[in-house]
């Protein structure tokens, strides 16, 4: 999480091997975080983005939405690069 003055910013990162995904840390339907209390993104097995809320699966690869109430939705993109093994800000 981010703050620069009043603004805001809530992301997370995925990694799958040497390939890194980000997204903003909203769900489409409700506008509301994803992650679970404890601040859980991932179902049990990895390999799918689980919104705690409403129970939406997201494809890590490229957030579009796998079932739930917003099925075909897409997550929003962060975009982050790994640069001498550091995830950044792209």
């Amino acid at each position: 999480m981010f703050r620069e003055g009043e603004r805001l910013f809530a992301g997370f990162v995925v990694r799958r091997g040497e390939a890194v995904f980000g997204y903003v840390d909203v769900c489409p339907h409700a506008g509301s975080p994803l992650a679970n209390p404890v601040g859980r993104f991932l179902t049990r097995e990895g390999d799918l983005i689980l919104c705690a809320a409403h129970g939406a699966l997201f494809r890590i690869e490229d957030g579009v939405a796998t079932s739930g109430p917003c099925a075909g939705d897409r997550l929003e993109a962060w975009d982050v690069v790994v640069r001498d093994g550091v995830v950044v800000t792209a």
